[in-house]
């Protein structure tokens, strides 16, 4: 046994770990020498113990924790335990490898951000398209000569994305959160990107936004295409406040649209194209109804009148559920809100008698 056993320099030279490691080690309780000389306090190993120091050095260099190391070293005479630690560690390691990869990927961006001045929106697909859907009925790019051409304005906040169309006769506003990264933007995009935004419905959508484009990625796919030339108002001014004479009421969808199905049949006509409108007034106890023309015509004072397709659109762009009306008499918009949500919101002008 004598002659099998080694110094701490022949141990050393033999496991790949230095002299101090191996004095460490012995101070750990992780490998201590097989004898130690009590004079000259010289270490000496077994085989076995070189063994031992060699898968030491190993678990040294791929970073396993010293308690960790321990462990191992006391299940070598049962392999297959070591061979599970080797395991356990490769998994913690490689999930920290993709956490430090989507760290560094994020840093990249923040770097593309900053030396591009791009601002980038990443949200929900399905989210970014049910809130196109709120506010696309509001913008005609069919229709010719409109002082603001077809398209959506995308407005950054803090956290959130908002998107307003408008063609003057009606307009939309909804918001939604979103992470935002760059500076705050307004670009105005045109209606064919934001419809084919509206495909995607499952994952992410990522937006990358400069002054020159706009470049849209989701699940592999990507479209591209450039601002409208628009300096876009601010619809904010647009928004009517409310006032003593505002009359509010809660309406359901379906019932809603069940009235104008039921309506008396008013139309009006605007550069030579003729129109379906609906004339909303308040029963004496409070709830909507809609009036025929002569009683529009008898008491314009009393009603709000508005184009029956563009009423029908708001409230299919909608979805489901109840929704809050504010009728301000005839010259003033007709507001449509969400009971609760202030994320949402549309306005009709209104059509004089």
């Amino acid at each position: 046994m004598e002659s099998e056993l080694r110094g701490i320099g022949e141990t050393a030279r033999a496991s790949g770990l230095s002299v101090s490691a191996l004095r460490f080690y012995d101070s750990a309780g992780v490998l201590v020498p097989a004898d130690v000389d009590p004079s000259t306090g010289y270490r000496r190993y077994t085989p076995a113990q070189i063994k031992a120091a060699r898968l030491i050095a190993g678990l040294r260099r791929v970073g396993m924790p010293v308690t960790e190391i321990a462990e191992a070293v006391q299940d070598l005479q049962t392999p297959s335990r070591v061979r599970r630690r080797l395991d356990d560690h490769l998994a913690r390691l490689e999930a920290g490898f993709a956490d430090a990869r989507r760290e560094l990927l994020r840093l990249h961006t923040l770097l593309d951000v900053e030396e591009n001045l791009m601002t980038r929106i990443t949200l929900p697909a399905a989210a970014l398209a049910a809130t196109l859907e709120a506010v696309r009925f509001a913008s005609a790019a069919e229709v010719p000569g409109l002082p603001i051409p077809g398209g959506v304005l995308f407005e950054t906040g803090e956290g959130v994305l908002t998107l307003v169309a408008t063609d003057r006769y009606r307009l939309a506003v909804a918001s939604v959160p979103a992470g935002i990264e760059g500076p705050p933007v307004r670009p105005y995009l045109p209606l064919p990107f934001a419809d084919e935004l509206r495909r995607f419905a499952s994952g992410s959508v990522t937006l990358d936004l400069t002054t020159s484009g706009v470049r849209a990625e989701h699940e592999g796919e990507t479209i591209e295409s450039k601002p409208i030339d628009l300096d876009f108002p601010d619809y904010r001014r647009l928004l009517p406040v409310a006032t003593d004479r505002t009359r509010r009421v809660t309406v359901d969808r379906s019932a809603l649209r069940d009235l104008l199905a039921a309506a008396p049949e008013v139309r009006r006509e605007h550069d030579g194209t003729a129109y379906a409108v609906s004339i909303l007034a308040l029963d004496p106890s409070g709830d909507l109804r809609l009036a025929g023309e002569s009683e529009w015509t008898a008491d314009a004072e009393a009603h709000t009148a508005v184009n029956r397709e563009f009423l029908l659109e708001a409230l299919d762009a909608g979805g489901t559920g109840q929704l809050l009306l504010e009728l301000d008499g005839p010259v003033r918009p007709l507001m449509i809100r969400i009971p609760g949500d202030d994320s949402r919101l549309s306005l009709l002008m209104p059509i004089r008698s």
